[in-house]
């Protein structure tokens, strides 16, 4: 059994190839372009991420079968019957609905979107992203008028043009606050607030199962990148939980046959996966700016090698009353507000750009920090809580992250565990439950708080400080 698991990112697109000896290896990999357009805006070229698709499944060479995971709420519009993008694709970073969804919390909307799709009224989700698409665009109201209309996520738009099969799995469908989260179908209500037309959207399947074939070889899985990386980390038991730290950080914990909903904490209740007939709940929390944040600082010149910021001889900035919160993009869980600026306080004269960069690995490690906080009080999350992505990498990140959440943090040396998570889906798909890979688990690193309690608390009370501080910058 040789698998392949297309890894379709926010910055990147490559495959997996997998088989069950645990043999694995990245056969391709490309990056792809981000555009700002305009402030707020983050757009992808749909025709390119088709391309890499594509040259990524070429590369796989013969297998299987195939796998898709991808960015989650990115979305666009295209034509049922040529294929044709109708929009770019709007990357789920992008806030250029704020204004709208502010109008709408004004009038209680956010009550049914917490009621029927467990999300609260946020830019970042696909609802307000087709509903801009059908108010602004031109080309969009022009297929609905004529019938040829399709609205859809990212993996709806490669299967169709890959597989002639438009579909969406549940996850996918869970994070456009448009599916009724108890009935796993398109809600009307939810449809009828955005404007969205519901027979414009994609049908919702199982995670795991039939998405078409690409030539003879068929496509046995399609996820969110999330939940395969939560999938991949081998997570299987209520208040098992990981956080993959790309693009942004993404923390989730199994909350098994449950639907966890607590709003006021700013935890997300979402699908894990759908196995067959059982649909398995996660809760969700995310810091927006991870990676990007570290990019971010390289384009600005404040490092030039990544090896510059894994060590400092100096203690930590918070303790020196340096701190950053990562908000380019706004405040995701707990405080779930998009006006929340980025910043820096603390800095004098004599602030380094070492300095810079230590306190911007640490206010990514306490705004994650955060999230698993909210998460433990109503999931029970494990005392070992394994991370992968980037970040992993950085050995003063993750011991600087083990200190402030006073738990083990476990890291790999493999890293690839989305794509890996995607892979072992799409097996099951194929063989059922005879179609296991073997977990990726071996070459572990545990990173153990050894920090006082006391001082641990003083940082997180300084930084939640700073965090109150960038809130309602914008």
């Amino acid at each position: 059994m040789r698998i392949a698991a297309i890894d379709q990112g926010t910055t990147s697109t490559r495959v997996l190839v997998a088989d069950e000896d645990g043999e694995v290896a990245i056969a391709h990999a490309v990056r792809h372009q981000q555009r700002h357009v305009k402030a707020g805006w983050v757009e992808h070229s749909a025709l390119e991420l088709l391309a890499n698709v594509r040259a990524c499944i070429d590369a796989a060479g013969t297998v299987d079968a195939i796998g898709l995971d991808n960015q989650g709420e990115s979305c666009l519009a295209w034509d049922a019957h040529t294929g044709e993008p109708l929009s770019d694709v709007i990357v789920w970073q992008d806030r250029r609905t704020e204004a709208w969804i502010d109008e709408l919390r004004a009038l209680d909307a956010q009550t049914l979107t917490l009621e029927r799709a467990g999300l609260p009224l946020d830019a970042y989700f696909s609802a307000s992203k087709f509903g801009w698409l059908l108010r602004h665009n031109e080309r969009v109201r022009a297929s609905l008028a004529s019938g040829s209309l399709r609205l859809g996520t990212t993996d709806a738009w490669f299967l169709d043009r890959l597989t002639g099969q438009c579909a969406t799995d549940i996850t996918t469908a869970s994070r456009t606050s448009l599916m009724n989260l108890a009935t796993s179908e398109w809600d009307e209500e939810l449809c009828r607030l955005f404007g969205v037309p519901v027979e414009c959207l994609p049908p919702i399947r199982a995670t795991v199962g039939e998405f078409g074939h690409i030539g003879a070889t068929p496509v046995t899985a399609a996820v969110v990148d999330q939940q395969a990386a939560l999938y991949g980390h081998g997570c299987r038991r209520t208040g098992d939980a990981k956080i993959t730290f790309g693009t942004g950080a993404f923390a989730l914990a199994l909350t098994g046959s449950q639907i966890v909903r607590v709003p006021d904490d700013g935890l997300l209740p979402t699908v894990a996966w759908q196995i067959d007939d059982e649909v398995t709940y996660a809760v969700d929390g995310g810091v927006y700016d991870a990676s990007s944040t570290i990019e971010w600082a390289s384009r600005l010149g404040l490092f030039g090698d990544l090896s510059e910021i894994e060590r400092f001889d100096a203690p930590p900035a918070i303790s020196r009353e340096l701190a950053f919160v990562p908000a380019f993009s706004g405040l995701a869980c707990p405080h779930w507000d998009r006006s929340a600026g980025a910043l820096w306080l603390g800095m004098t004269g004599a602030t380094t750009r070492a300095e810079l960069c230590q306190s911007m690995l640490e206010g990514i490690a306490m705004s994650a920090a955060d999230v698993i906080d909210a998460m433990r009080e109503h999931v029970g999350v494990t005392d070992r809580l394994s991370i992968d992505g980037g970040l992993a990498r950085n050995g003063y990140f993750v011991q600087f992250l083990a200190d402030v959440l006073e738990r083990t943090i476990v890291t790999r040396s493999f890293h690839e565990l989305t794509a890996y998570g995607c892979a072992a889906l799409a097996a099951r798909g194929l063989c059922g439950r005879d179609g296991t890979l073997p977990d990726h688990d071996s070459d572990t690193l545990l990173f153990e708080p050894r920090r006082p309690a006391a001082m641990v608390r003083e940082w997180r009370t300084r930084f939640t400080d700073a965090v109150n501080r960038a809130k309602r910058w914008r």
